[in-house]
């Protein structure tokens, strides 16, 4: 089943959504710790980085 899942996304978009995942555990950490501004900053990172992601997916 993950070798299924594996296949259909693609490594290099795993490994993307696994960058996009942590990036948000770091910001949650932040925002908790009290660098509120910095983990707003930071957060901003993950949609970034999934909108890049489509925009290179559907680009032909």
């Amino acid at each position: 089943m993950l070798k299924n899942f594996i296949q259909s996304v693609g490594i290099i978009n795993l490994l993307l959504l696994v960058v996009v995942l942590s990036i948000i555990v770091v910001s949650e950490y932040m925002y908790l710790t009290g660098n509120k501004l910095d983990a707003i900053f930071i957060a901003f990172w993950a949609p970034t980085i999934l909108g890049f992601m489509n925009y290179f997916k559907y680009r032909k």
